[in-house]
């Protein structure tokens, strides 16, 4: 869910969802199936007759990287309330179900962010979908409103001047004077983009993009949903769930918001308004998974941890001395990195175990001041900008003024430690957020939906911690909640053969795993 959700050199895992168990259907494949198969005019519903649903022109993808993949734009309203208005554009992609003889419908994702690109996302992660779910169902993703290839938020003329813009402040400030140049440069970014995006930033909500998702639905032929949703994503679905509830076929959300959490700005701290991640407890999530990660690395040979001190405690100090260390000297590099660049580093690589192993090196490698081997992202993939990002969130999560945002990472680092100033500060540019959404969803969440919602995460996710979705399937209608134990940000992402084969089994028969079902992931960091 951070700003930057970020994919990294995970890799393409071509994931095998595990055969112990035999499907036992709750509901038999036939009748579920066919709520998503049956296509033409019923797949419509009660969509606004003043609304068109898209005609999806498929065509093979010409971006490298995209070659087994179909791509397509659709045409949808800028304004709901005024359908016959703007039309703005939106990006689609598919990967096409390797059984179509017996393909039940469209599976749709999104990878979260706010502001993640789900063409590109796609794309990256396909292989991390069971083998299942691929043969059965065509993928399909798409860049939401104001984000990406679709019609997008453009604060700067080029990525380069937007790369020189942020690049002038420290992310993460020490001291009155780079808080001061943040905060300002903050409320810069917000004149920009309201400058350059003029009336689509009051049209890039939630609830906007859920009704695009209704419409991408209708025009693929599928009566009822079948969508996978992380991390942000999981505030999307439940959006979606609560709004066109009659239409949920098969939801999983994965990496769960507190959706109330997120659209409610009540005092939650010392009286105080918290920001928007800190609400959601990112920081604590965080400061947990990272200790983890450091306690495993600790127990590791430095062949297999290459940040080991030898013992957990001694991992954990020699991370807490070095991070010190950096603060005092803040703008100074060290194996070139910055402090706020150390803490960039160590708060999204944690999101994902098959990035730890490199955390580890680079950590080592600022520690030794060594230069550190900055990773590519896979097939060179290209980030959505802040002002995309931060367009969806501030104008519908509300934040506290710019005046409380020190004491906001006082509070974060007493309550998490060396991520908590992240957190607190990564909202800090909604504070002056020039523009409110015209039509946000701010609940109510217990909507009764067709059929039932699965909800997932692991016991040590650093993003959405797991009491997001304890939450989430006490506040959806008809939910239940699979927990893995283990760590990292989302369940798809950090493998677990065991999840995947109950997913499968939801989305292709409707049955839901036993109440208080609990999985395993494959691999335990830094084991043998």
């Amino acid at each position: 869910m951070a700003i930057a959700l970020t994919i990294g050199l995970v890799g393409l895992a071509q994931v095998q969802a595990s055969a112990d168990e035999p499907l036992s259907p709750a509901v038999t494949t036939a009748s579920i199936a066919a709520q998503a198969i049956s296509a033409g005019p019923s797949a419509r519903g009660d969509i606004d007759p003043a609304v068109q649903v898209p005609k999806l022109a498929w065509a093979t993808c010409t971006k490298p990287g995209r070659e087994a993949f179909e791509c397509a734009t659709a045409r949808v309203p800028m304004n709901y309330a005024k359908p016959q208005g703007r039309k703005i554009t939106l990006a689609v992609i598919r990967l096409r179900a390797t059984d179509q003889t017996h393909r039940i419908g469209s599976l749709f994702f999104n990878p979260g962010g706010p502001g993640g690109p789900g063409v590109e996302g796609l794309a990256q992660i396909a292989g991390f979908f069971p083998t299942q779910l691929r043969n059965r169902f065509d993928l399909v993703s798409w860049d939401p409103r104001g984000v990406g290839e679709s019609t997008s938020v453009q604060c700067f003329a080029s990525e380069a001047a937007e790369a020189r813009f942020r690049s002038s402040v420290s992310l993460i400030p020490v001291g009155k004077n780079q808080e001061q140049q943040l905060i300002k440069n903050n409320a810069e970014l917000g004149r920009k983009c309201a400058r350059r995006s003029g009336d689509l930033l009051r049209f890039v909500s939630t609830a906007d993009t859920a009704r695009d998702l209704d419409l991408l639905r209708a025009a693929v032929g599928d009566r009822k949903l079948n969508y996978y949703g992380i991390s942000y994503g999981t505030f999307l679905g439940a959006t979606y769930a609560n709004l066109f509830p009659k239409r949920v076929r098969a939801l999983v959300l994965d990496g769960d918001v507190n959706p109330q959490a997120w659209v409610t700005g009540q005092p939650t701290a010392k009286g105080r308004m918290l920001g928007t991640f800190l609400r959601q407890k990112s920081d604590t999530g965080s400061a947990k998974t990272l200790n983890a990660f450091l306690n495993l690395c600790g127990r590791a040979t430095t062949d297999r941890c290459a940040f080991s001190a030898g013992s957990a405690a001694d991992t954990r100090s020699k991370f807490a001395t070095m991070i010190k260390s950096m603060r005092r000297h803040s703008l100074q590099t060290r194996g070139g990195y910055t402090y706020a660049q150390v803490i960039d580093k160590a708060a999204n690589d944690i999101y994902f175990t098959g990035l730890w192993s490199h955390l580890a090196q680079a950590l080592q490698d600022v520690w030794l001041d060594h230069a550190v081997t900055r990773a590519e992202p896979l097939l060179g993939q290209k980030y959505a900008g802040i002002g995309q990002q931060l367009s969806i969130m501030c104008g519908e999560s509300p934040n506290p003024p710019a005046s409380t945002f020190a004491w906001q990472s006082d509070f974060a680092t007493s309550r998490s430690g060396a991520t908590g100033p992240y957190w607190a500060w990564l909202t800090e540019g909604c504070a002056t957020w020039p523009v409110t959404a015209a039509q946000r969803y701010s609940g109510p969440w217990n909507k009764r939906t067709a059929n039932p919602i699965l909800v997932m995460s692991t016991t040590s996710d650093p993003a959405t911690p797991y009491g997001g979705a304890k939450v989430m399937s006490r506040m959806l209608a008809r939910a239940r909640l699979l927990t893995v134990n283990g760590y990292g940000h989302t369940v798809l992402l950090n493998l677990s053969s065991c999840a995947n084969n109950y997913s499968s089994r939801y989305f292709i028969t409707g049955s839901l795993p036993r109440e208080g079902t609990r999985c395993a992931q494959d691999e335990v960091p830094f084991a043998d």
